[in-house]
C-alpha cells in the first residue's frame, strides 16, 4: 500500500540515477505556525523538464537555477523534483482546512509547506484540471513578455503542451491571425479542440508580428526566423538542456532586424515585474482554468504507485501524453 500508516510519514518520488526512479518513504515535519499539511489529490508530470531530470540531462552550469521550490537532493541524482501538485489542506489554520490548493511541490502524497506557498483553487476549477496551473503560468508569462497587440498576426510553433497553452490563451485575443504549427499532422486535433487554426510547418503563413517557439528543436527555431516579419519578435520558450542548437544568424537576420527573446517562468516577465508578484501570477493562472477547454491537455492518468513506470514509459516514448496526471490514493471515508 502507498498510503502512509502514520501521521508523520509520507511517500515521495525520487530520481535515483539516470533513467531510474523510485518511491521512497520519508518523515514529515510537524506543522508549525503559518504552515499547512497538504494531502495530495493529483500531480502532473511536466514532460520537458522532468524527463530531462529523469535522463540526467540537466547541465551542471545551471543546476542551481533549475532547482524547483521544494526540491530535495541535487542534480543529477538522487533528487526529488517536480512542481505540479494539487491537494487538500488537512492541518493548519481553521480557515484553510478542507481547501483545495495548488503548490509547486514534487510528487509526494503528503507534505508540509508555508501557507504563502499555496494557491487556492477556485471552486469552479476541478482539482484534476488544476495540475495545469504551472503550465498556464508559463504561458501567461510568455504573453506578458511578448505583449500581443490588436490585429497582430501570431504563430505558435510546436503544438505540444506549452505551445497549446499559449494558443489557448491567445484564442480570445482580437488578433488578425493565429496559427498553431507543427510538423505532426495529428496535432491538428489539438488545434481543432481549442478552436484555433492549424498548419503544418511547411504551409504556415509568414510575415508574423510575433512567433512563439515551443518545439524544442533547432528546425523549429529556424522556421520561426522564416515566419516572423521584419523587425518582428520570436519568443523562445523551448528549453534544450545540454543540447547545442545552431541557428542561421547570417543571411537576412540583421538586415530584417529580427529579435529572439527568452521567456522563462522562473521570474515574472520584465513588462510586469514591478506590478505583479509570482504569487499573483499563479492566482491568475489558476483562475483561467475555469475554462473547460483546458481538459483537452490532460491526455493520460496513472495511479501514484505506478509513477516510476509512467516516467520511464514517457521517457522511452511508449506513453504518449500532453500532460500525464498522477492520481493519489485517498482515505476510505473520502472515496
Amino acid at each position: 500500500m502507498i498510503n502512509t500508516e502514520h501521521d508523520n510519514e509520507a511517500t515521495a518520488y525520487w530520481t535515483t540515477a539516470a533513467c531510474s526512479g523510485e518511491l521512497r518513504r520519508e518523515d514529515l515535519p510537524a506543522v508549525g505556525p503559518g504552515e499547512a499539511l497538504v494531502r495530495t489529490l493529483y500531480s502532473g508530470i511536466s514532460k520537458g523538464t522532468e524527463l530531462m531530470v529523469h535522463e540526467g540531462s540537466v547541465p551542471a552550469s545551471i543546476a542551481e537555477r533549475m532547482r524547483s521550490p521544494h526540491q530535495e537532493g541535487s542534480f543529477p541524482a538522487p533528487v526529488k523534483y517536480g512542481y505540479l501538485s494539487v491537494g487538500v489542506v488537512e492541518q493548519g489554520p481553521e480557515e484553510w482546512l478542507g481547501r483545495t490548493v495548488f503548490c509547486l511541490y514534487p510528487h509526494q502524497d503528503r507534505y508540509v509547506v508555508p501557507l504563502s506557498d499555496l494557491t487556492v483553487v477556485p471552486p469552479e476549477v476541478p482539482a484534476r484540471r488544476a495540475v495545469l496551473t504551472g503550465t498556464v503560468e508559463t504561458a501567461v508569462n510568455a504573453l506578458w513578455e511578448a505583449g500581443p497587440r490588436l490585429g497582430d498576426r501570431i504563430a505558435v510553433v510546436g503544438a505540444g503542451l506549452v505551445g497549446g497553452m499559449v494558443a489557448a490563451l491567445l484564442r480570445s485575443f482580437p488578433l488578425q491571425r493565429l496559427q498553431l504549427i507543427d510538423v505532426d499532422p495529428s496535432r491538428g486535433a489539438l488545434a481543432e479542440a481549442l478552436g484555433v487554426d492549424f498548419a503544418l510547418s511547411a504551409d504556415a503563413a509568414g510575415d508574423c508580428d510575433i512567433v512563439f517557439h515551443c518545439s524544442a528543436s533547432q528546425e523549429g527555431l529556424e522556421r520561426c526566423l522564416e515566419l516572423v516579419g521584419d523587425e518582428g519578435d520570436i519568443i523562445e520558450m523551448s528549453w534544450y538542456g545540454n543540447r547545442r542548437v545552431t541557428i542561421p544568424l547570417g543571411e537576412d537576420f540583421h538586415a530584417r532586424r529580427l529579435s529572439v527573446r527568452a521567456s522563462q517562468v522562473g521570474v515574472v516577465a520584465r513588462a510586469r515585474r514591478h506590478r505583479r508578484t509570482a504569487a499573483q501570477r499563479l492566482e491568475l493562472a489558476v483562475s483561467l482554468l475555469k475554462d473547460p477547454v483546458f481538459d483537452t491537455f490532460i491526455t493520460g492518468c496513472s495511479p501514484f504507485a505506478q509513477l516510476p513506470d509512467a516516467v520511464h514509459r514517457l521517457s522511452e516514448g511508449e506513453l504518449a501524453a500532453l500532460c500525464h496526471v498522477i492520481e493519489y490514493p485517498q482515505p476510505e471515508e473520502q472515496r
